[in-house]
């Protein structure tokens, strides 16, 4: 397969997103962007290429499975359950590795034991974690790996008398090493060890060596990159020429149009900053307005309200949606928001209202920017990491129509937040067409076995 290589290296997260030459979506990938961009866009591509081959096993599917669907959903969920396995045994190591630096040897023999009976737990609840048709939890191992560790550490802390705290604290450090290093996968081995496991819920001889052989030839298939163009918050730190590089306003756009034809205004909330754009109806931005001074309102003053109260980013928003009042939330600077949290808590106030309150907030700095920028016509489309927010999407939603009335169409779909991946690839996509296309002639992260 021929395709097109579009990169958003965003503050909080990065995405990749690969078109076929007919500007079909042919795989996508998303990962957090960590301390080191270069492994995050080396993960982002990786879970692209890997999306791309299970399209290839799809159609290869369909052309002999009446229930190709179902075929495909039940190996790409035994598929991440493999790769989770691979990651978990991955994480225990660094544990372990923690456990050795401890230089207190009492400890260390408390928590040794404790950490391996997590573990146990860890691996043994695993397969729920991906079942067909559930929803799914978070995109990132840190937040499947975190809750399920921090569940166990606490069953096991009481059980062996062992500190919490010191307990997670293995976690903490561990799990960024498991982040930060590039690891060579062979995508062959993980995706017949998740056939093995669906062939075992009983198929004929026939139908076995069928799929068997699918799944070979969707291994092998070659996959040609003809064009890289990056976007996003970090795309000067990209190792691509400058003209590969695009806007991420440009990108976020021309995205949003494509995949939203009616789009006329784009909100685009990301971790560092909050974009309002307006597009024709060619997708060709006409105006914008960004934020101007911190990140306050952004992402990144979730993710630290998330740190005070100990949870994850992805449980804010369902979280909110539980509020049964809606407090008034003064700041929403990240210096003092912990403070004011804190306070709203020592008076008794519930935390889902209190967050009702700092999405709201949020949500209308979001306003602001948008009538600035010339409000909003027609269709409004939200994009960037804050639309998989349930609440926020709730909030935007109710203060569009308050603004500017019913007849306003708002897209906010959870695969939003490929929008400026999307529009980048657009641009790959154009320069093959012009016959300019931008490939480069050494890639870091072919460090990663793909397959390809």
């Amino acid at each position: 397969m021929r395709c097109v290589v579009g990169i958003d290296l965003g503050s909080t997260t990065t995405k990749a997103v690969l078109l076929d030459e007919q500007g079909r979506v042919v795989g996508r990938g998303i990962t957090n962007s960590r301390s080191n961009y270069e492994v995050a866009c080396a993960v982002a591509r990786e879970e692209a290429l890997i999306a791309v081959r299970f399209t290839l096993l799809q159609r290869e599917l369909e052309s002999f499975a009446d229930d190709a669907q179902s075929w495909r959903d039940q190996l790409h969920e035994a598929f991440r359950l493999e790769l989770y396995r691979d990651q978990l045994a991955e994480l225990e190591a660094e544990v372990a590795v923690a456990l050795r630096a401890l230089t207190y040897v009492g400890q260390k023999a408390t928590l040794e034991p404790a950490a391996r009976e997590v573990h146990e737990r860890m691996r043994l609840h695993a397969p729920e974690l991906f079942v067909v048709g559930a929803p799914r939890k978070s995109d990132f191992f840190r937040d499947l790996a975190g809750a399920a560790f921090i569940s166990a550490a606490e069953e096991v802390s009481r059980e062996q008398n062992v500190p919490y705290e010191r307990l997670v604290g293995l976690f903490d450090r561990a799990v960024l090493n498991v982040e930060t290093e590039l690891r060579r996968r062979d995508f062959g081995d993980l995706l017949a060890r998740a056939a093995r496991h669906v062939l075992e819920r009983g198929t004929s001889g026939e139908e076995r060596k069928r799929f068997e052989s699918a799944v070979a030839r969707a291994a092998r298939a070659p996959i040609q990159e003809l064009a890289f163009v990056g976007t996003g918050y970090g795309r000067q730190t990209l190792p691509f020429p400058k003209e590969a590089v695009r806007s991420e306003i440009l990108c976020h756009g021309r995205g949003a149009h494509r995949v939203f034809g009616g789009t006329r205004t784009v909100l685009d909330i990301g971790g560092q900053d909050t974009k309002a754009i307006q597009v024709d109806g060619h997708g060709v931005v006409t105006s914008f307005q960004m934020n101007d001074r911190c990140a306050a309102g952004c992402g990144r003053y979730l993710g630290y309200i998330a740190d005070e109260l100990n949870l994850g980013l992805h449980e804010l928003g369902p979280l909110a949606l539980g509020a049964k009042r809606v407090v008034k939330v003064n700041s929403t600077c990240t210096v003092f928001a912990g403070a004011e949290l804190r306070e709203r808590l020592g008076l008794g106030e519930r935390r889902e209202d209190i967050l009702a309150g700092l999405h709201r907030s949020i949500m209308l700095r979001a306003m602001s920017l948008l009538a600035r920028s010339g409000g909003v016509s027609n269709e409004l489309t939200f994009t960037g990491g804050v639309c998989k927010n349930p609440m926020a999407t709730r909030v935007l939603r109710e203060l569009v129509t308050d603004s500017y009335g019913e007849g306003i169409t708002l897209n906010a779909h959870p695969d939003s937040i490929y929008m400026g991946a999307l529009g980048a690839a657009l641009y790959g996509l154009d320069d093959v067409v012009a016959g300019r296309p931008q490939v480069l002639p050494t890639f870091a992260l072919d460090a990663l076995t793909t397959g390809a």
